[in-house]
């Protein structure tokens, strides 16, 4: 029976990467559909060399930095126990090439490639596992100082802060250092619009991020005997919710629609597994119109050039999934309790700040070093010509 359960448990983690592995896909298409068609090309390549850099860099050094677990051992002791091991690197690596996922579509159409992949390095082997150690592998004593003072460990059960979060808030000083697209904003102070290149893309990225999310969280189980299908309904509902109040507040653009179920589904990953579905339904209402209202913000007020909008989205969805999960989750508004508020504040503060300060060093000094923006001639051109000199839809084919 125990031989029985290990292979259980290596499948269902198996299968929870492998869904997970189908949400760059997702990534891809989402942010080919919101670029420009002469980057189109560009954001396809980034995604899927991106998650192959991650692959390779999180395997020799970042997963050793979160949870202490070398791979460099003989292939008889990896395989020990079904290689459960194994596949549970599989698992959490897919969340660690989220990251640079994320960070892709804020700082699209203008990046230059080979800058970007050393910072994916960089992030994935040190940034990101240095907090998920600290939030999922007891680091640094931190969550046992938090729950003397507290009460309870900050809890974050798929990834609001741990992933969202961080990948938002290190974009948001790559975005910032890079500048705005050429033409995007006007010395007068007037905006040129960008519209997204295909809305059926957009949606197929959205969609197909929606489905695998339901892997990312019900999988954070990660043995069979811990599933959850308070977790999947929670899921659910925040998805609803983020999706109807989009549709509302962003006034039927396809654009926010498709954004919406993200938006709730970034912010009940924390708590999912703690929630009502009531609960879970509020906070994705709230994280849809958390998305549209600061996307505008940012990009019509603050001229921020987020392209895709990943630092509302993610950096500030996740933020406010982490202080739902301290809400929501209490006992006192139905949940299943053993979180505080005060915990889940100091979690996502620390989160957001090594966040924030790891991505102005990564992005800072490739900025000072390498630079970090296309030429003015190549980001005219396009991505898909300057760097991979070919474009998503031939100008003519062949008359032969």
């Amino acid at each position: 029976m125990e031989a029985l359960k290990q292979g259980v448990d290596a499948l269902f983690i198996l299968l929870g990467a492998i869904m997970v592995l189908a949400m760059h896909a997702g990534f891809a298409f989402l942010e080919l559909g919101t670029v420009r068609r002469k980057n189109q090309v560009n954001a396809l390549v980034k995604i899927l060399v991106d998650f192959s850099v991650s692959t390779v860099v999180y395997f020799a050094v970042g997963y050793a930095v979160a949870y202490g677990t070398t791979f460099f051992v003989g292939a008889e002791q990896l395989a020990a126990k079904n290689g459960y091991e194994l596949v549970k690197f599989f698992f959490l690596l897919t969340f660690a090439a989220a990251i640079p996922a994320i960070v892709s579509g804020g700082i699209a159409e203008r990046a230059k490639f080979w800058p970007q992949l050393i910072a994916t390095a960089v992030i994935v082997g040190f940034v990101y596992p240095f907090f998920e150690g600290i939030a999922w592998n007891q680091h640094f004593g931190f969550q046992a100082w938090l729950k003397s003072v507290t009460g309870e460990e900050f809890h974050d059960f798929a990834g609001s802060i741990v992933v969202h979060a961080v990948g938002g808030w290190i974009a948001l000083p790559a975005v910032i250092l890079l500048g705005a697209r050429r033409g995007r904003y006007t010395k007068e102070g007037q905006i040129s619009a960008h519209p997204p290149s295909s809305i059926p893309f957009l949606a197929l990225g959205a969609w197909i991020l929606a489905v695998g999310w339901f892997g990312f969280n019900v999988m954070s189980a990660q043995t069979i005997d811990k599933i959850s299908g308070l977790v999947a309904m929670n899921s659910l509902m925040a998805m609803a919710g983020g999706t109807i109040a989009a549709w509302i507040v962003g006034r039927n653009d396809p654009g926010f629609v498709y954004n919406g179920p993200l938006a709730g589904l970034v912010a009940v990953c924390a708590g999912s597994d703690l929630m009502h579905p009531v609960g879970a339904l509020f906070v994705g209402l709230v994280a849809g119109t958390l998305f549209v209202y600061m996307f505008t913000l940012v990009q019509n007020r603050w001229k921020i050039d987020d392209v895709l909008g990943v630092w509302p989205l993610h950096g500030l969805c996740g933020l406010w999934g982490g202080l739902a999960a301290g809400i929501f989750g209490t006992k006192a508004l139905g949940g299943i309790g053993g979180v505080t508020f005060t915990a889940q504040l100091i979690g996502s503060a620390l989160g957001v700040g090594i966040a924030l300060i790891g991505g102005f060093i990564v992005y800072g000094t490739l900025k000072v070093v390498l630079g970090i923006r296309m030429s003015q001639e190549e980001e005219y051109e396009g991505a898909d010509l300057s760097i991979h000199r070919i474009s998503s839809t031939p100008d003519r084919e062949p008359n032969w």
